[in-house]
């Protein structure tokens, strides 16, 4: 079984929005054993919508609409709806009257455009909405020379309002397929797509059961396996010995599954091995410890961080010799070490990991040398710092470059 997303709005086609219910929408359909093979965002202009209605309704058995519900000239979705369908709009005096009590609890009077959001295609359903004024529409598409049947349900665009609507009233109007989905998410870090890739070999070939897919974000490759059969034990089975080869392959690059982020993974090893960190920055904006204190009883383990300027008033703050700081450069491989050694025995923890100062870009001159970066781990007995190439978009440079400090020490405590 089959499913179709269109999202409605201006709003959302222009940016000033974003449409993460029609992604919610798809895992929740995943649920019910529906595979959503398309996700269509337009602005409310009548015809591309009966269009866009169509030629969904004739691909797929459900097809699922947010927006377009409100009571102004712009909303369309139930105009679009009741053309699709072939019939008049008429007025559904249960809703109205919901409508009416809705601005009554605010004690304002109902403005009479808001009387539109009453008005049904003939032959379809009203959808309680009890967060909003505005109901949502049930209706079956068939065509006549094929007898293919498509389930549509128009919500409302407010992610509160939909959700609540789609779980009491669309689900129990779904047929749910006889097929089931599971999916997992594994996380790794250290290598590109290309090479993961080529470590997998033909596990993510297309069509092949279950299926695997590559994402990156931030620097944080993700494999996503998605199984279909007909039991949820079959696809576990099925999830279960790809993840068992993502492992093989991949080896100490996987660093977590479904939400984890690396310092998930990081403050988790130092809670189990009973140690502490501290962490020291360098034009990062803090976003190594605030990273780090996001994640639930971080305090267990996290001793605290600092936020350093560039240059040498960073030897007062940590305790470095301003001496050996100057034999070397406020961004190198010994400064890196020196500050990561001092912000630990100013912290007292065992360990610390460190990022030198950032970088300067010559954005006039892309023939320019890659700017680098450090980043270090000092803890008892080990000294260790990495080279950071600082390349594409600085935003993403910087959330690398904090994430390869953590998973220098995440390799640490693997061994």
């Amino acid at each position: 079984m089959h499913a179709e997303i269109l999202a409605i709005g201006t709003e959302l086609t222009s940016g000033a929005k974003l449409d993460t219910n029609s992604q919610w929408l798809s895992l929740e359909l995943a649920e019910l054993g529906i595979t959503v093979r398309a996700h269509v965002t337009m602005d409310d202009t009548l015809d591309d919508m009966i269009t866009a209605m169509r030629q969904a309704a004739a691909r797929s058995e459900v097809l699922l609409i947010t927006g377009g519900l409100g009571p102004t000239l712009d909303d369309l979705t139930r105009d679009a709806l009741a053309q699709l369908l072939g019939v008049e709009l008429v007025l559904h005096e249960p809703s109205l009257e919901h409508v009416k009590s809705m601005f009554a609890r605010r004690h304002r009077p109902m403005p009479e455009r808001n009387v539109v959001q009453a008005m049904f295609p003939q032959g379809s359903e009203p959808l309680a909405n009890p967060r909003g004024t505005a109901p949502g529409i049930f209706a079956v598409a068939r065509d006549p020379q094929t007898g293919h049947v498509c389930k549509i349900a128009a919500m409302p665009g407010v992610p509160s309002e939909m959700k609540l609507m789609y779980h009491e009233q669309v689900v129990p109007r779904l047929d749910r397929s006889d097929e089931v989905i599971v999916r997992r998410r594994i996380h790794s870090f250290g290598m590109g797509e290309s090479q993961v890739e080529e470590l997998l070999g033909d596990l993510t070939a297309r069509g092949r059961d279950p299926e695997v897919g590559i994402t990156a974000s931030d620097a944080t490759i993700t494999l996503r396996i998605i199984a279909r059969g007909k039991t949820r034990e079959l696809c576990a089975a099925k999830i279960e010995s790809a993840r068992q080869e993502i492992y093989r392959c991949l080896g100490s690059a996987v660093f977590g599954e479904e939400d984890d982020e690396l310092e998930d993974a990081v403050l988790r090893m130092l809670r189990q091995q009973g140690q502490s960190l501290a962490t020291v920055e360098s034009g990062t904006g803090g976003l190594l410890s605030f990273r780090i204190t996001s994640v639930p009883d971080y305090e267990l383990s996290f001793a605290g961080g600092l936020i350093i300027p560039a240059g040498g008033v960073q030897s007062a703050l940590i305790g470095i010799d301003p001496q050996r700081l100057e034999a070397s450069t406020s961004n190198s491989a010994e400064a890196a070490i020196e500050m990561a050694d001092g912000c630990r025995r100013k912290f007292g923890t065992d360990f610390a990991i460190s990022i030198t100062d950032w970088p300067k870009y010559n954005a006039d001159n892309p023939a320019a040398a890659v700017p680098v970066g450090h980043v270090a781990l000092a803890g008892d007995g080990v000294q260790k710092s990495e080279i950071i190439r600082h390349f594409g978009d600085p935003a993403i440079a910087k959330i690398r470059t904090v994430k390869a400090a953590m998973n220098l020490l995440r390799l640490h405590l693997l061994k």
